[in-house]
């Protein structure tokens, strides 16, 4: 134990290091095909690294206004309005983070008091119970149960015991990280009526609204009737344009909510990057027009179908999304004990990194991901070409 590790504050101490930085060190120490954490190693749009370069030379380097770039929450709102079908007031109702994980930090930070509870779907991202932690809130779980059709359900009943008087966040992944899932309007719909029931406010993390396949829409809680008034949608550059690097992120949401997550805002990061901001600005004003985000959708259905392949071509049946960049596996075919088993054997022995989804779960549910893993396919056609012919070699080495 670190000598000095009882300055630590109680609410950290069992954080630990994530599961990304553990299995990207672990592939890096075999030379493994990273197929593990979730950011593409191919470049940005041209259009966009454009116009950074654009912001910079127009000496845009100087601290933004704190709620965000004048262009960009313009441009947030502009397309907001077609996503939400209302008109949103860029200055009051958009707040841009350092990236969604900010959005998320600071909703928990503006809403909770200590022992206020929060409701998670599990598989979650891993940042939500640790958000939640440190602001002194309880997580309730509610696990999603993979179908024999691919996609991923919660138990109404389940969901309904979950809430309490106590409940006053809900946080709901759509598009869904790790799963793929898309949430059905039903389903949020039943959301919503549990949501005004117990007066609980909705953070809707929807960075992967970008990439859905096969023709399927998303829908927005926010459109419920009587839902916008307690929802904050939360979106990121860096999943829309392939620049996770540049952590821009945003709030959108009434403004009562608004003010409350830039009052964290202000005293985390007071503005993130103003050419960057001014990149992604001009990048979502163009992106509709472009057809830019038809492309994406239809690049990385191409990569879901390639990764499909690819497994199912090494005996690992895939959970087929419906979008994200996400593919989980079943691995129930190689018999080991556990889902780290078999993705540290997988990374040291086969030389492909996968994720173990356990590290999404709670204590009481991990059994639930013992025969999984979460391969990501936001990788060139030569990654992704790499790890399919390592894992030609998966069932001689240990099916």
């Amino acid at each position: 134990m670190n000598a000095n590790s009882h300055f630590s504050a109680a609410r950290i101490r069992g954080f630990g290091t994530t599961i990304f930085a553990e299995y990207t060190a672990l592939a890096e120490e075999h030379g493994a095909v990273n197929l593990g954490q979730g950011f593409p190693n191919f470049p940005a749009p041209d259009f966009v690294k454009e116009a950074a370069r654009d912001a910079v030379a127009a000496d845009q380097n100087q601290y933004t206004r704190y709620g965000g770039h004048s262009a960009l929450v313009q441009a947030l709102a502009a397309q907001a309005e077609i996503d939400l079908g209302r008109s949103i007031d860029p200055w009051t109702e958009i707040q841009i983070t350092s990236g969604a994980t900010a959005s998320l930090f600071a909703a928990c930070q503006a809403f909770l008091d200590p022992g206020d509870e929060v409701i998670l779907f599990e598989p979650f991202y891993d940042a939500y119970p640790v958000d939640v932690t440190m602001a002194g809130g309880v997580p309730r779980f509610v696990p999603l149960h993979p179908q024999a059709d691919g996609d991923w359900r919660y138990d109404p009943d389940e969901l309904r015991t979950a809430f309490s008087p106590r409940t006053k966040l809900v946080f709901l992944n759509t598009p869904h990280n790790p799963t793929g899932k898309v949430f059905t309007r039903p389903e949020l719909e039943e959301i919503a009526g549990l949501c005004q029931a117990y007066d609980a406010l909705v953070v809707a993390d929807e960075v992967y609204e970008r990439m859905i396949f096969d023709g399927r829409t998303m829908g927005r809680i926010a459109t419920i009737p009587g839902m916008w008034e307690r929802t904050i949608s939360i979106g990121s550059a860096g999943k829309s344009f392939s620049v996770t690097g540049w952590k821009i992120g945003w709030s959108i949401g009434p403004s009562p909510l608004i003010a409350a997550i830039r009052s964290v805002s202000q005293w985390m990061v007071f503005s993130v990057a103003t050419p960057l901001q001014a990149a992604v600005a001009q990048a979502v004003s163009l992106a509709p027009s472009a057809g830019y985000y038809e492309e994406l959708a239809s690049m990385y259905q191409a990569k879901r179908d390639r990764m499909g392949e690819i497994l199912d071509a090494a005996n690992l049946k895939p959970l087929t999304p419906d979008a994200t960049y996400f593919t989980i596996a079943d691995t129930s075919a190689y018999h080991f004990t556990d889902d780290d088993a078999f993705c540290r054997w997988l990374t040291a022995k086969i030389g492909v990194n996968a994720i173990p989804p356990s590290a999404f779960y709670s204590s009481a549910h991990k059994g639930l991901a013992r025969h999984l893993a979460r391969f990501c396919f936001c990788k060139t056609d030569e990654t992704l070409d790499a790890a399919a012919e390592r894992l030609q070699q998966l069932s001689r080495a240990g099916g």
